[in-house]
């Protein structure tokens, strides 16, 4: 199965509003859990498992400069929690937190060849694209959840991110 396939099954699961879908085939398996699974169970808002990814903000009550510890799932509970969303909360400073939503290859710009997302002082408005996540050759464009001024960008281009990471400072009232 190639990604292009791995893309039309995820958007035909979304599209039959499927709560849980698990395919197996030789050495390839996976699953698949949507909002709509989430959402009966537990009550969150869930984001899309396909295509475009909002990074949800984050918080954290550690300092904004600190780096995240170290991941220790495993690569299906890291898929599994890639699709749930966390509340929005103001950080010190009233500074949002963007966050890495999946494991993969952090990207500032769809090409070498092509102009940055976003950079540092750029008003970005909810739905803005602010980087690409790769992970597994499929290319997750990450939107912006929060409108206001990008502050500082605390990663690397074409540097690996863990889930959960911390990507973007945004104040919203920039």
């Amino acid at each position: 199965m190639d990604s292009k396939e791995i893309q039309e099954l995820l958007k035909l699961i979304n599209r039959l509003e499927l709560a849980e879908f698990k395919y197996k085939q030789g050495d390839l398996q996976f699953s698949v859990r949507t909002k709509y699974y989430l959402t009966s169970r537990s009550g969150t808002d869930i984001m899309p498992s396909y295509g475009h990814l909002s990074a949800p903000p984050h918080v954290t009550s550690a300092p904004a400069s600190s780096p995240s510890a170290p991941s220790t799932r495993t690569s299906a509970e890291t898929e599994a929690e890639a699709n749930v969303s966390t509340p929005t909360v103001p950080v010190k400073d009233n500074l949002i937190e963007i966050r890495s939503p999946i494991v993969g290859t952090f990207y500032r710009s769809a090409s070498q060849d092509k102009p940055v997302y976003i950079k540092p002082g750029d008003i970005i408005e909810v739905g803005t694209v602010v980087c690409i996540v790769e992970a597994m050759k499929l290319f997750n464009e990450i939107e912006s959840e929060v409108a206001g001024k990008v502050v500082k960008i605390l990663v690397e281009d074409a540097s690996p991110v863990e889930y959960d990471q911390l990507l973007f400072l945004i104040d919203p009232n920039g």
